[in-house]
């Protein structure tokens, strides 16, 4: 009832997670990311303690695919779970359990993995991964095209109601992350425009948390 995508931004070192869900609030379970280590998606029949167990595996030194074969064998009812990951290096790994739900499968390239469970065929995931290496712009311009790619691929089996962004970069919040946990319009389309508005200030929000006297002015009412 998931597809998802986690990437690393070559270029910046920034990390994020895009992902859609029919079920609601779906990034608030499955999207973790940490500055400086990687992102990570944990789905189907979700155990979001997979999430930062993978985050800190990879802290601890592990590569992504150490990361993931570590959390096979840790984890309790893998056989349930998908979990995706890309460390500082842009190495990706997938474990999807043979338990994933309905039409379920995976991709995955430099810098850039995707899986997903009850979509509608096997080429959703690939379809994602190339729409993310085709895109330019933004780490969080090419997650959204690249849900927009999978969702133009077939995307899940039934309508999808919930959406998520996350991004992070050098400090230890993320720098974007942006829901929409339920609509019955497309989830997708809901959070590509709540990043329009909000990536062109993204780097005043940074500001103003590590020096607001030096920050731009908010631009609202009352700001003198």
């Amino acid at each position: 009832m998931t597809f998802s995508l986690v990437a690393r931004c070559a270029e910046t070192g920034m990390f994020g997670v895009a992902i859609s869900s029919s079920s609601p609030a779906v990034a608030a379970r499955c999207s973790f990311a940490r500055a400086g280590v990687g992102a990570v998606a944990s789905q189907n029949v979700t155990d979001p303690a997979l999430g930062p167990l993978t985050l800190d595996l990879m802290a601890a030194g592990m590569s992504a695919p150490e990361a993931v074969s570590e959390v096979r064998q840790r984890g309790t009812f893998i056989d349930y779970r998908q979990v995706l990951a890309v460390d500082g290096a842009g190495r990706t790994a997938v474990h999807s359990g043979s338990r994933s739900l309905g039409i379920w499968t995976q991709a995955q390239a430099e810098n850039v993995a995707s899986g997903g469970n009850l979509l509608e065929n096997v080429g959703v995931p690939l379809a994602i991964v190339q729409g993310f290496l085709a895109a330019r712009g933004h780490l969080g311009d090419r997650l959204i095209a690249a849900l927009r790619a999978g969702l133009a691929a077939g995307g899940e089996a039934g309508p999808v109601h919930s959406a998520g962004l996350i991004l992070v970069d050098k400090v230890a919040w993320p720098v974007a992350d942006l829901r929409c946990d339920w609509t019955r319009e497309c989830p997708i389309e809901a959070v590509a425009t709540v990043w329009e508005v909000y990536k062109p200030q993204l780097d005043a929000y940074i500001q103003r948390a590590l020096d607001p006297t030096a920050a731009p002015k908010y631009g609202v009412p009352g700001d003198p």
